[in-house]
């Protein structure tokens, strides 16, 4: 079974300060997991996970770990609980935040590959979140790096919230980690589907005003997002809210009809899924 990359005390991380990678342990630290919820996703985060639900959690077999700096600063963290579900032991990581002045550091994957860790050593069969199709930075991240596989779209996961980063509406990808994979071939697939399709045109899905299917019999087909859906939601609102309801209808029709996505890749003005039926090889 392959973990990820060995967490250990001090470990640097490209750039980055000086970092120690551990559970979260006393009330200050849980404090700081706070404030770093609400640096994240708004003052406001009605949604927050205060430090009494984070300890229980832990305490109940739940994980919390903290990359901490060189003076003790929380510089991020991830949270998550573990439990029974669909016949397996599975654990759900709820939230991962990285502070502002230490991101595109590599923090957040090693924070990734320690919780992978952590929950294999407590026997649990996989790892599950949940991400915003819409962010390309977030689908290059957890397929093209952590090598997760989808396994839903849900609509309207969380609801109506008032945070900054929830505007467009909560639609979610649920990934999954299965801990039994060897993670190293899952990521050279992902590296090939990326370099094919740097030369490869499918047909295309998700982009607004279209309202088609994949081409017929078509084995490969693109799901567009913007390169930037921030930039997009700041300029033009309701673009933004084409954009999600354009991918709405093609990833729950796709997936619906037995595809799957097989990756992604990140271009100048759009990201494109690569998404391709479960039993159909690689072709067109």
């Amino acid at each position: 079974m392959t973990t990820g990359p060995e967490i250990t005390s001090g470990a640097a991380v490209d750039g980055a300060p000086s970092i120690d990678i551990r559970p979260v342990e006393t009330r200050r630290e849980y404090e700081s997991c706070v404030k770093l919820q609400r640096d994240t996703w708004g003052r406001d985060f009605t949604d927050t996970v205060p430090v009494s639900m984070m300890g229980i959690s832990v305490r109940m077999g739940g994980l919390c770990l903290g990359a901490f700096g060189p003076g003790g600063e929380l510089l991020g963290f991830v949270f998550g609980v573990t439990g029974p579900g669909q016949g397996e032991l599975a654990h759900w990581s709820h939230m991962l935040a990285v502070g502002k002045q230490v991101r595109n550091l590599g923090i957040g994957k090693e924070l990734k590959f320690a919780q992978r860790a952590k929950a294999a050593a407590q026997g649990a069969d996989a790892v599950y979140w949940s991400f915003d199709p819409l962010v390309g930075r977030n689908a290059h991240f957890n397929l093209n790096q952590l090598g997760a596989s989808i396994t839903e779209y849900i609509p309207d996961m969380y609801g109506t919230t008032n945070s900054v980063l929830h505007r467009l509406g909560t639609d979610r990808f649920v990934a999954r980690w299965d801990l039994d994979d060897d993670l190293d071939a899952v990521l050279r697939g992902r590296a090939e589907v990326v370099e094919r399709a740097g030369t490869s045109r499918w047909p295309l899905m998700g982009v607004p005003l279209e309202h088609g299917a994949p081409h017929p019999g078509a084995d490969i087909v693109e799901v567009l997002v913007p390169r930037d859906i921030r930039a997009v939601e700041a300029e033009c609102f309701d673009e933004g809210l084409a954009w999600r309801a354009a991918n709405r209808r093609a990833f729950m029709g796709l997936l619906e009809d037995g595809y799957e996505v097989a990756g992604f890749t990140a271009g100048r003005e759009y990201g494109r899924y690569v998404v391709k039926r479960a039993r159909g090889g690689m072709t067109g």
